[in-house]
């Protein structure tokens, strides 16, 4: 199996690269990554380069993926690559957002069926669902309705995708997981985020009152679930992906500081961001029953796997966190503050 796999320097895809490459002696993967600030290669540090070929290359330039395919043909596309956090698509402006996630996309689909990719597989997000009330689970069939600008472009991605296998006949599937952790996640998510401060002792900006649900999933979980999804997948198929584990990010926070043995004292309450949603929860029993996935790890386990794995990979923690990100989080968190009494959230 050739494999093109997108935006595979980043937290997932790396991981993804990884799994596949010691599971299936038979694979091969071109990794095609702009290096963006979320792109690091240092997250394939040690990789055989035998059966990994690594192409620094721009989604959404027709030339940069149109070589790509010249050069190295595939039969499957794994799409991972995305301007992904939240916070940027609220503060620094969409336009980067709509190129890499929708008109990327585009491009990749195009080229796909122009040189006969026999499967498309569009990694995407539960955020494309909006938010969630008290109750309830988001299924294969709710309705899309994203709420902040990165989450519309990746529903209008998925949109494209669907619009390829209904219009022009290409194999297309789409998996929409829940909050991934795990080891090379660039600390601008939360469980990195925490995790890095918590080290220095550093303040950890909490979001509101901090009770917003999410559900949790291990990354080499989820890279589990897509390679099922990729292999075996009816064309055409949606599958969510999820863990089952829904906790307010408040008690995520609580649970890094015990693992590292620091005082809740760290923990400092900021103002919420704008039109952040309040509830995720993920109905994943359709992959579990068409493919017979299942999470591998619990979540306390992978939690600790994740801490221990920050703890000795310092440096590369310490060098991501130099330059541009610290920019970043001074200019995210500078002018936020603390909020004390009663808190009211956004809905």
């Amino acid at each position: 199996m050739k494999i093109l796999v997108t935006g595979g320097a980043g937290f997932i895809g790396s991981n993804f690269v990884r799994y596949m490459l010691s599971k299936y002696p038979d694979v091969n993967i071109i990794n095609l990554d702009a290096l963006t600030y979320a792109g690091n290669l240092e997250n394939l540090a040690g990789i055989d380069d035998r059966r990994h070929m690594f192409i620094r290359g721009d989604i959404s330039s027709v030339e940069d993926v149109e070589t790509v395919f010249k050069k190295h043909p595939v039969d499957t596309v794994v799409n991972f690559a995305a301007e992904s956090h939240v916070d940027r698509s609220l503060h620094f402006g969409t336009q980067i957002f709509i190129k890499t996630n929708i008109s990327g996309t585009q491009v990749l689909l195009d080229i796909s069926r122009h040189y006969g990719v026999k499967r498309f597989v569009q990694i995407s997000t539960d955020e494309v669902y909006g938010s969630l009330g008290s109750s309830g689970k988001f299924t294969e069939k709710s309705i899309i309705q994203p709420n902040n600008p990165y989450a519309a472009t990746k529903a209008s991605a998925d949109f494209m995708v669907r619009a390829a296998g209904k219009s022009h006949g290409l194999n297309t599937v789409i998996t929409r997981c829940s909050n991934n952790f795990g080891p090379y996640q660039f600390p601008e998510k939360l469980i990195p985020l925490m995790t890095a401060n918590a080290l220095e002792n550093k303040d950890l900006p909490v979001y509101g009152d901090g009770m917003h649900v999410r559900d949790w999933i291990y990354v080499v979980d989820h890279c589990s679930a897509i390679d099922l999804v990729m292999r075996y997948a009816e064309d055409g198929s949606i599958y969510n992906i999820g863990s089952d584990h829904d906790v307010p990010n408040l008690e995520i926070v609580k649970l890094i500081l015990k693992i590292l043995g620091k005082p809740d004292t760290l923990i400092k309450h900021v103002l919420d961001r704008p039109g952040h949603d309040r509830r995720y929860a993920m109905d994943s029993s359709k992959i579990r029953k068409d493919l017979g996935w299942k999470p591998a790890y619990s979540f306390e386990e992978a939690m600790n796997k994740t801490v221990d794995w920050y703890l000795n990979n310092r440096p590369w923690l310490e060098h991501i966190r130099s330059g541009e990100y610290v920019k970043y989080y001074d200019t995210l968190y500078r002018d936020r503050l603390p909020v004390s009494g009663k808190y009211f959230p956004r809905n």
